[in-house]
């Protein structure tokens, strides 16, 4: 382990932090269990960044791995997912206050989403922390910044005009939105939930459980419905990894 402390930052894809990756100054790697850790800085800042691959069993194994491996003083995950709340709209981003796991089931045993042993159903951001974020990012989103960066073309091929920045509870699930169903279901349960994505609350379990402090920044690609797999393939290829970068550039500026 490094006596340096570092900023871990993770996404589930390559087109997450692809563009983060690139702007790494001073680079070396590390192999650990098929996943490469890149080390570096930006702007002066030292980070370690990985991408995790999909899902909750991968997120968590790569953000253990992050923590026992690298000496990292807060996690910081980024990524894409779908719009839950009727307030929520495409290209708008969530910074998560807490997160859930909406898969988490042992009724009647404990109560539903609660994590057994540990009885605690939400996991809760630095609220310092996630207040800084919001109002960071809200000036990159702000139509003459944001037309310099994507263009108008892009914005207006997944309707973005006037993107948001809300804060509040993310939920996460292996499942991949793609039904009007699934959505009705989990609004019905939890209808407080800003998106749903499939990594954010196993990485928060894991600092939780390891005593660091996390967040989860999530651009919204699509609204979790029948054209979410359209949607979804699209926007990470031609917007997220725009948003990505810059927002990254931008907490550490």
């Amino acid at each position: 382990m490094s006596d340096i402390q570092a900023i871990g930052i993770i996404g589930a894809i390559p087109q997450e932090v692809n563009g983060i990756i690139e702007s790494l100054q001073n680079v070396t790697t590390t192999e650990i269990a098929n996943r490469t850790y890149y080390q570096g800085t930006i702007a002066k800042q030292n980070v370690v960044v990985v991408y995790s691959r999909i899902g909750k069993v991968a997120a968590a194994t790569t953000v253990t791995t992050m923590l026992l491996k690298f000496n990292i003083s807060k996690v910081i995950f980024i990524g894409v997912a779908g719009a839950i709340h009727n307030d929520v709209k495409v290209g708008d981003v969530v910074v998560a206050s807490n997160l859930i796991q909406y898969d988490m089931d042992v009724s009647p045993l404990r109560p539903k989403f609660e994590i057994p042993l540990l009885n605690k159903t939400f996991f809760e951001t630095n609220l310092a922390w996630s207040s800084r974020l919001v109002k960071q990012i809200q000036s990159i989103l702000v139509p003459e910044v944001l037309n310099t960066l994507i263009s108008p073309v892009e914005l207006a091929k997944f309707e973005i005009t006037n993107p948001k920045v809300h804060y509040g509870l993310i939920a996460s699930g292996d499942q991949f939105f793609s039904t009007i169903e699934q959505k009705d279901n989990l609004q019905q349960a939890l209808p407080q939930v800003m998106c749903v994505e499939m990594e954010g609350a196993a990485v928060a379990q894991v600092c939780y459980e390891l005593g660091k402090d996390f967040t989860v920044i999530r651009t919204i690609s699509d609204n979790a419905n029948s054209h979410a797999s359209f949607s979804f393939q699209s926007f990470v290829e031609e917007v997220s990894l725009i948003y990505g970068k810059q927002i990254i550039d931008k907490i550490f500026q």
